[in-house]
């Protein structure tokens, strides 16, 4: 629909959710909860997008960073108040509206462009998109004339006990035709409990100059669940999760157990991998196919190839290539590559570093500023020192080098191709090809000294 234009709301406090990042900002799935709004509209075919912001305007206003035109509205009168900051953006023009909480995480675009659609077809200036719940406390009920249409909308506290047993709610989505709508949100008053100018009183300003309005039904409440407290946002959350693994699931990833698998929005995996318990998967992280991911393993932005087995990791912005094998108790910190087939053992840390074909790190070493070849051997306990107090430089090591256990490489310096550092030694000089790096001291026994120390 090249007319439909998206207006968002997200000027709102969210007192309930006692913090100071604005609401919107919140994370549902990895993003915040503007963002799954944005790309629902964009999804439903919205051509552009205005965001009315308030709260918090700069740390919204930022997080768009382009993506939506802004607009500010300056005091929090009502929905109907927010959607009017719009109009500027829009003079002079005419098309349909298709108006958004910027705090419904949940939405689908599909049914938002099936709402537009039936809307046009429908001729109406405004239609409402509604849904029932067995709990409708705190929604606005659609109130139903003889005939079934839409009579008006009723807030929770202006409505008789007779409107709150209503079950059909207002979703606080909308399909309005503009100019139409602005001119009658021009006429609402505060006349109600809140003193607020309520979006919702445009339908029946709309009927009394004989315009038609549509209530439209949608059969998914949870995609039009509002977030207005931490609790409510723990709920989404917990939806959001279920319907990312079943995505997953559905294109051929295993996941062993939903319910201990936690898995963002944005995260990329690939058929036949095996995702165990206890595994979070965060950002723009890909995981290629034929993995085995966990269990306990967090990777954030981090990219995995194929056929990689890796357990009790904890993994960020870096990348580790094809049938590696991890863990457990590994950190890959930012800036690291790991190459094809290698071995990483137990509490092993890498950082900035890059780690080429079929090397071993078996376990207990630390790995900092590095570049090591392929077929590498480093022994237990091995370290790269890679900073004085001041400043941080580089270790190489070379095809093929032997680093035995509890070895010290002092940065700067190069292990050369082929070559040997004899273990427990702290090496300060370049080791040449094929040869034995040797940085220790050289063994005394003093016989008889221990049982002279025990007379003492």
């Amino acid at each position: 629909m090249s007319d439909l234009v998206a207006i968002i709301l997200a000027a709102g406090k969210g007192t309930r959710m006692k913090s100071k990042l604005p609401k919107v900002l919140h994370k549902v799935g990895g993003k915040p909860m503007v963002e799954h709004v944005m790309e629902a509209a964009d999804a439903a075919g919205v051509s552009r997008k205005i965001v009315v912001v308030g709260f918090g305007s700069d740390k919204v206003t930022e997080f768009i960073s382009g993506r939506a035109k802004v607009v500010l509205q300056a005091e929090q009168l009502g929905t109907g108040h927010a959607v009017l900051q719009a109009e500027p953006a829009l003079e002079g023009q005419s098309g349909t509206a298709l108006i958004l909480c910027g705090d419904t995480p949940l939405l689908d675009g599909a049914e938002l462009k099936k709402f537009c659609e039936i809307h046009k077809a429908s001729g109406a200036a405004v239609s409402v998109l509604t849904a029932k719940t067995a709990e409708p406390f705190g929604y606005g009920r659609i109130v139903r004339d003889g005939a079934n249409n839409v009579a008006k909308i009723v807030e929770e506290k202006d409505a008789t006990a007779g409107e709150k047993a209503i079950t059909e709610i207002n979703t606080g989505i909308y399909c309005v035709e503009y100019p139409l709508a602005f001119q009658l949100l021009h006429s609402l008053s505060t006349n109600n409990a809140q003193g607020e100018y309520y979006l919702t009183d445009i339908l029946t300003k709309c009927q009394e100059k004989g315009k038609k309005v549509a209530g439209i039904l949608t059969q998914d409440f949870s995609m039009v669940m509002g977030i207005n407290s931490r609790k409510q946002l723990a709920v989404a959350e917990s939806i959001m999760r279920q319907r990312i693994l079943d995505r997953l699931m559905d294109s051929g990833v295993s996941i062993m157990d939903p319910a201990s698998t936690f898995i963002e929005d944005t995260v990329e995996i690939g058929r036949d991998t095996v995702i165990y318990p206890f595994t979070w998967l965060q950002g723009q992280t890909k995981i290629g196919e034929d993995c085995e991911i966990g269990p306990n393993v967090r990777l954030q932005d981090v990219e995995i190839g194929n056929g990689n087995h890796i357990q009790f990791t904890y993994g960020q912005q870096c990348k580790v290539e094809n049938n590696v094998t991890m863990g457990p108790y590994i950190h890959l910190r930012p800036n690291t590559l790991i190459h094809d087939k290698v071995k990483i053992g137990n509490f092993v840390e890498v950082k900035n570093s890059t780690v080429g074909v079929g090397t071993k790190l078996p376990h207990l070493t630390y790995i900092g500023d590095s570049d090591i070849g392929g077929g590498v051997n480093m022994g237990c306990g091995c370290i790269t020192v890679n900073y004085n107090g001041k400043k941080k430089y580089r270790t190489t090591i070379e095809d093929n080098a032997f680093v035995g256990c509890n070895s010290n490489l002092v940065a700067p310096v190069k292990v050369g191709k082929g070559s040997y550092v004899a273990a427990g030694s702290t090496i300060t000089k370049d080791v040449p090809e094929n040869g034995l790096g040797v940085g220790r001291g050289r063994q005394v026994n003093i016989a008889g000294w221990a049982e002279k120390y025990r007379q003492k």
